[in-house]
């Protein structure tokens, strides 16, 4: 018995619901299940796909998964969640599950989240799938044949249908324990050859460990020697600087006072030295001042004495210049008065001359004029005399011409007249075919309007497809490379995050003992750690910071001073070195720098208050970074540390660091990581990878939500694309015969036109031809006339011209005697008058130069007379200047005496200074000698601090505990110092780390050996798993195909009523993927390719096959979707017929519209949508014959 339970389903054309909420119990052996196209009925198959595990929503003819879910109709509120329950009878344990009944349920979220239960238990995909293993139900089964599965069985490859026979032949769980095996050999594989890559590096390594081990072991024994004889020679070179240190200091403060009491004597006397200088420098600037005086008077002197000379050469200059300016004045006016006599001589010729010019004159124009005028007279008459001539000829030859159109006229009216008796027959014709072609075009155009429309619509949704498409593949392009690249930096970040904790873990970077010491912490509560554990510094004061600490940073602290004494016992008994501990209850505070310290610039603060600790750690913060001043670069560093006079500890931002007394440490470190910014390091790489987790998830949600909407974009537009190529076939052949239609309009469009034009023209041509002859007669009767008129002209215009040409003879004569004696006279009056000019423009000029000579004497006079004035006043100037020469060489000889008494007590005080100099210079040169001797006794000693630090990472404090007083020779301790480095020198290069090294990697080496024995057992293992399911795989498929290829032969001869149905292999030798190929032979028809069969043929071959397996392994149930579709009705009935023979171990649900189908049926299920949207159940028992709903 099979039940269906809240099937709802819709699909995504319209959102339209196709069912909501149907629950179906199959209790007979053969249900069928009918109803309109559209109803729901291949949705139940869908439903069962669904819940049975389908994966593709486009299987499931959606877009996304989420169509399966109800979204409401008019009447009806959407739902959240779509749920599918089915129910099978197990009372025979067919399935492998103790349950006499088996309910497996899928429900989808409308967020995406889904869940699968096998009887009200969650189960995940995977368990429902192995559930109908080999049962013939699943998604590789053959339970449920949907619509176009058929054809997939028939007409595709043999391969493709591989799946279906194993199946059948139940080695589906053996291919998939199979694949399982194999994935883990892989695995297996994967792990050996790693492996043994690290085996082949760790063979290599331990060798080289083991002989590098034993000679730490020797180093280390060496060094310890060495530390002991340093730390002796240490206090011994230390006490011999102290000596020598105090001894210096006394003798410096002697020299400073003889230093200072003969600064003092050399400042007075530089006091009047310098004022005796003062005094000399002012008398020599006095003398400068006088003598520059004198020697700027006299050539002031010279100079004006020159400017006099200047003068009076200007001033004989000035008279003799108006000399010769008065000469050029008479010459001037002796011209002039010549000139004006020549002008009134030729001013009276031309008097004379202007009467006779006129009258002559007077007589020229009158004779030209008359002559002009019968000139003119004779011309005009011979012009009109050809004219006539012209117009004779011309009427003559038109009269000729009109003649013979009149002939031609006619001939052309009567050819007129019968072209257009044949021009009204064939318009006639063309105006009946035009009125048929233009109903045929308007009802092909009003088609191809509807069809323009349709296009557009789907044009323009295949373009928002297909944006939409470009647009997913853009977004996709992003966030894969989105993916990719946070995956890449994820990696990263978390391999660098597990080196660093690793690292962390593991205590790298501090001493072999830290490193001991910290592995007890588990056992031993009393640790807390070491220092860099404790406190929390802000990232750009680490480096500060851990300078400042210094070696402490390695300190360890504990709860109490027993615990260090018992971790110290525990460093003892192993051997494994020194370490220093910070016990919380012996640690006190040291004390804190002076509060003006904090106000200097630069300063930023006390290295304590720039860390953060949990306060039962304020004191002991407080004792390692109280004392310690943190400046933010060098050079304040450096005033700081000099105001304080070196009693200070300044450590810089940049880790510089200045001890007290003046000693530096500086300059790069060797690597960039630091203890205490592992913590903060670490911090920050795990709040990095949470953000990366984070965009890593939205990008794959991202990705899957692109992914199903790019797949139902596809098919969207491939289902756009197919109904636009329909489109554009019908639209093509409406076009082609719209152009026809067209054409022949516009054919007959032309030849109307065409003939219309040619009768108005032919009616043009009559009128025209009619209204020419008319004139043509009218012209021939004018021209007549006015050729007899023309030659009357003619006569009497010869006569007057031969009258006028007598005439013009005399006044010609004339003319030519009155124009010789005006031009003799003409000529006469044009000389005179040009001479009259050329007199006027010579006493212009006269005039202009008279002028400016007159001038320049006036402007003569003037100057000299100023020149003789500025003369006077110079010479006053002179006689001034030497009386004031005079009194300054008097003042001159007075200075020189006074400079030169000064001058001899100023030698003097500089004997005096000088002496005083060179005393002051070999004192300070003394302390110099003094200081730089100290200084460079106070760097050794700081040197040898920092080298008991950095060598051994101790304190004077705790090197004291070393100090052994037999050791009190140095020479002897140097000898054999030098001697022991001579002994670590001969063991060359010693990893110290190799102890530890050569027991961690002997120790690995072990593990992994024992790891590569277990996987090439397991790998052993795999395949003989493996090696067991091929061979019974082969055995399984080789008999059960061998019973379907008989079972086949047999159905196929049932329902064709004869012919051969046979299964071959494509390949015997690889019997598990081998293909299959189906060989049909309907009876009464040659063997032939499965291509060539009809469609109903080809059904009923694909049904043989299915009915075969059904007859050899049946599945509990099988659901069929119209698959008898494309059969007769005599093959219906033998389909329906066998079908019910299988019904005794399956049952069969069947969708169907066939009569014959319906009619063999136990039940009949209808499938009706009575409410849109929605479907509604009918049931008929065909058994009983009661109808109930």
């Amino acid at each position: 018995m099979l039940e269906l339970q809240n099937i709802s389903y819709m699909v995504d054309d319209d959102d339209k619901e196709i069912l909501r909420d149907i629950n179906l119990a199959f209790d007979e052996k053969f249900v069928a299940i009918t109803g309109p196209n559209g109803s729901g009925k291949s949705n139940v198959g869908d439903a069962v796909r669904w819940v049975l595990g389908e994966q593709s929503a486009k299987s499931l003819r959606g877009s996304k998964m989420e169509d399966v879910i109800f979204s409401g109709t008019q009447l009806r509120k959407p739902q959240g969640s779509a749920y599918v329950a089915i129910t099978l009878d197990n009372s025979d344990h067919h399935l492998p599950i103790d349950y006499n009944e088996v309910t497996v349920a899928r429900r989808v979220y409308r967020s995406g989240e889904s869940e699968y239960l096998i009887n009200g238990t969650v189960s995940r995909l995977k368990d429902v799938n192995s559930l109908f293993f080999d049962t013939g139900i699943g998604k590789e089964g053959y339970s449920i044949i949907g619509q176009g599965q058929i054809e997939k069985i028939l007409n595709g490859k043999p391969e493709e249908r591989r799946e279906l026979f194993d199946e059948a032949a139940g080695i589906v769980k053996f291919k998939k324990n199979k694949a399982a095996a194999e994935k883990s050999l892989e695995a297996e594989r994967d792990n050996l050859s790693r492996v043994n890559d690290i085996l082949y590096e760790l063979e290599k390594q331990v060798g080289p460990l083991q002989k590098q081990s034993e000679t730490a072991r020797k180093y280390l024994l060496f060094k310890d020697e060495l530390k002991k004889l340093d730390i002796n020679a240490f206090f011994l070179e230390m006490e011999h600087l102290k000596e020598i240190l105090d001894k210096d200091t006394e003798n410096r403060e002697i020299l400073n006072n003889d230093l200072t009491q003969n600064k003092e004597e050399l400042e007075h006397t530089k006091e009047e030295y310098e004022r005796i200088e003062q005094a000399l420098e002012e008398i020599n600037q006095a003398i400068d001042a006088s003598k520059n005086q004198v020697h700027e008077l006299r050539l002031k002197n010279e100079r004006l004495e020159g400017e006099i000379n200047v003068i009076n050469q200007q001033i004989l200059n000035s008279r003799q210049n108006d000399k010769n300016i008065q000469e050029q004045i008479d010459r001037i006016n002796r011209q002039r008065e010549t000139d004006r006599k020549e002008m009134e001589n030729y001013q009276g010729q031309k008097d004379a001359l202007g009467d006779q010019v006129s009258t002559i004159s007077g007589s020229l124009d009158t004779a030209k004029g008359e002559s002009n005028r019968l000139d003119a007279y004779i011309h005009e008459c011979q012009d009109k005399i050809e004219e006539c001539k012209s117009d004779i000829i011309e009427y003559i030859h038109e009269s000729g011409n009109l003649q013979a159109k009149v002939g031609r006229y006619d001939a052309m009216l009567e050819n007129i007249n019968f072209r257009k008796t044949q021009l009204n027959q064939r318009y006639l014709q063309f105006k009946s075919d035009d009125n048929n072609d233009r109903k045929e075009h308007d009802e092909l155009q009003a088609k191809l309007s509807v069809l323009d429309q349709n296009v557009s619509g789907i044009i323009k949704e295949l373009e928002t497809a297909e944006k939409d498409l470009e647009e997913n593949q853009s977004r996709n392009k992003v966030n894969r490379e989105r993916i990719h690249n946070t995956n890449e930096e994820l990696s990263a970040t978390r391999s660098k995050m597990e080196a660093l904790r690793n690292i962390t873990e593991r205590y790298d970077g501090y001493g072999n003992s830290i490193r001991r010491v910290m592995e007890q912490k588990k056992n031993n509560p009393g640790i807390i750690g070491v220092v860099a554990d404790i406190i929390d510094v802000d990232k750009k004061f680490e480096v500060a910071v851990e300078t400042a600490l210094g070696g402490s940073i390695q300190n360890i602290v504990t709860e109490d001073d027993s615990t260090a004494k018992k971790i110290i016992q525990f460093l003892k008994q192993n051997k494994y070195g020194r370490a220093t501990f910070l016990p919380l209850n012996t640690i006190t505070d040291r004390g804190q720098v002076r509060n003006e310290v904090l106000s200097e610039q630069g300063v930023i603060g006390i290295a304590s208050s720039l860390v953060k600790a949990d306060a039962k750690f304020d004191r002991l913060v407080k004792n390692l970074l109280g004392r310690i001043v943190v400046v933010d670069n060098i050079d304040h560093a450096l005033a700081v540390a000099r105001k304080y006079n070196q009693s200070l500890r300044l450590v810089t931002i940049e880790g510089e660091l200045i001890n007290p007394g003046g000693s530096m440490t500086g300059g790069a470190f060797r690597n960039s990581s630091n203890l205490l910014g592992r913590k903060r390091e670490l911090d920050e790489i795990r709040e990095k990878i949470d953000e990366l987790n984070l965009i890593a998830k939205d990008a794959a949600g991202l990705d899957e939500e692109l992914k199903t909407s790019r797949d139902a974009l596809r098919a969207q537009i491939e289902t756009l694309n197919t109904r636009l190529q329909q489109a554009y076939l019908e639209k093509n052949t409406l076009s082609l015969n719209m152009e026809q239609v067209a054409s022949k309009l516009a054919e007959s469009e032309k030849a109307f036109a065409s003939i219309q034009k040619e009768i108005n023209e032919l009616n043009s041509q009559i009128a025209e031809i009619n209204t020419n002859k008319d004139q043509l007669a009218d012209n021939n009767k004018k021209h007549e006339a006015a050729k007899v008129q023309c030659e009357e002209m003619i006569k009497e215009l010869e006569t007057k011209s031969i009258e006028a040409q007598s005439k013009l003879a005399a006044a010609n004569t004339k003319v030519s005697e009155l124009l010789i004696e005006y031009n003799s006279v003409k000529q006469k009056d044009d000389f005179i008058q040009e001479n009259i000019r050329r007199i006027r423009q010579d006493d212009e000029k006269l005039q202009e130069e008279l002028a400016s000579y007159i001038t320049q004497v006036q402007a003569t006079g003037t100057d000299i007379t100023k020149l003789e004035e500025q003369a006077e006043a110079i010479r006053k100037t002179i006689e001034e200047d030497s009386d004031e020469v005079s009194d300054q060489e008097e003042q001159l000889v007075a200075y020189h005496k006074e400079r030169d008494d000064m001058t001899a007590s100023h030698k003097e005080f500089f004997a005096i200074r000088e002496e005083l100099s060179e005393k002051i210079a070999g004192l300070e040169k003394a302390v110099f000698k003094l200081d730089s001797a100290i200084e460079k006794n106070t760097e050794k000693s700081d040197e040898l601090s920092n080298y008991m630090w950095a060598e051994y990472e101790l304190t004077l404090n705790m090197a004291a505990e070393f100090r052994d007083e037999e050791l009190n020779d140095l020479s002897s301790l140097k000898k054999e110092i030098t001697a022991v480095k001579a002994k670590i020198k001969s063991l060359g290069d010693v990893n110290v780390n190799a102890i530890e090294d050569y027991k961690e990697v002997s120790e690995r080496y072990e593990f992994l050996k024992g790891q590569h024995d277990d996987i090439v057992l397991a790998e052993k293992n795999l395949l003989d798993v493996i090696e067991k399911l091929n061979v019974s795989m082969q055995e399984q498929f080789n008999t059960k195909f061998k019973e379907i290829q008989v079972m086949f032969d047999k159905v196929f001869k049932e329902l064709f009523g004869g012919g051969r149905g046979a299964l071959e292999l494509v390949d015997d030798t690889n019997l598990l993927e081998t293909g299959i190929r189906i060989i049909a032979q309907p009876p009464g028809k040659k063997l032939q390719n499965m291509m060539q069969l009809s469609g109903g043929e080809k059904s009923l071959t694909a049904i043989a096959l299915l009915f075969a397996i059904q007859s050899l392994k049946p599945s509990p149930f099988c659901l069929l979707d119209e698959i008898e579709a494309a059969l007769d009705d005599s093959n219906v009935r033998r389909f329906a017929q066998y079908l019910n023979r299988l019904t005794k171990d399956t049952q069969f649900i069947v969708i169907s519209h066939r009569k014959g189908t319906m009619e063999a049926a136990d039940i009949l299920y209808g499938i009706t949508m009575q409410e849109k949207g929605v479907s509604t159940l009918v049931s008929v028992n065909l058994i009983e014959n009661d109808l109930d709903k």
